[in-house]
C-alpha cells in the first residue's frame, strides 16, 4: 500500500514539473485605463519617478523603504532604486525610452524578493477628450517562476497592483 502511495505522488510531482516545463519562457502583463484628461497632463507624472509617490501602488507598500534618484531628473536616463527590508523589496529602474505624451518605457531590475530583470512601458493614446493609458511589464519566466505559476496566477497578482496604480494615476490626473 504505501508503495503504491509513493509512486503516485512520483506521478504526481513529475506531471506537475513537466506541465511547468511546458509553459511559456516569456509573459506579459498588461492593464489599461481611460483617463479624462489629455496626454501631455497625464505624461509628466510617470515621466518623474519623484512624482510616482502620487499614484504608484509600491510606494504604499512600505513607510519605511529608502528611495534613491539618479541620472536625469525626468526622461531618458532618470534612474530610481529602492530598498524595502518589507514587501517592497530592493531594486531599480531606469527611463530607457520617453517620448513625450506617448510613451515611457523603463527597464526594471529586482533583486529582492527574487531577482528578476524585466522592461515595462506606459503608452498613452488620445481618445476624444481623454486618454486611453496602458501599463505593460514583460519578462522571462524561469523554470522556478513557472513552478510557482502552477499555482499561482502571476497575471492576476501584478495586474491588480497596475489596475490599483491606474486607478490613483486616474485620481491625481483627473485633479
Amino acid at each position: 500500500m504505501l508503495g503504491i502511495i509513493l509512486i503516485i505522488l512520483v506521478v504526481i510531482i513529475a506531471a506537475v514539473l513537466i506541465y511547468a516545463a511546458t509553459r511559456p519562457d516569456d509573459f506579459v502583463v498588461s492593464r489599461s485605463a481611460s483617463i479624462n484628461a489629455s496626454p501631455e497632463a497625464i505624461f509628466p507624472v510617470i515621466n518623474d519617478f519623484r512624482r510616482w509617490g502620487v499614484w504608484s501602488p509600491y510606494e504604499k507598500l512600505d513607510p519605511e523603504m529608502k528611495r534613491s534618484f539618479s541620472g536625469a531628473d525626468s526622461g531618458k536616463g532618470a534612474a530610481y532604486a529602492w530598498h524595502s527590508d518589507g514587501k517592497a523589496g530592493v531594486g531599480r529602474m531606469e527611463i530607457t525610452g520617453s517620448v513625450p505624451s506617448s510613451l515611457v518605457a523603463l527597464k526594471l531590475d529586482f533583486e529582492k524578493p527574487f531577482k528578476a530583470n524585466n522592461t515595462a512601458e506606459f503608452t498613452l493614446k488620445p481618445a476624444g477628450n481623454s486618454t486611453e493609458v496602458t501599463w505593460a511589464m514583460r519578462g522571462r519566466y524561469p523554470f522556478i517562476a513557472k513552478l510557482i505559476g502552477v499555482f499561482m496566477n502571476f497575471d492576476r497578482l501584478v495586474g491588480k497592483d497596475f489596475e490599483a496604480g491606474l486607478t490613483s494615476l486616474k485620481r491625481a490626473a483627473e485633479k
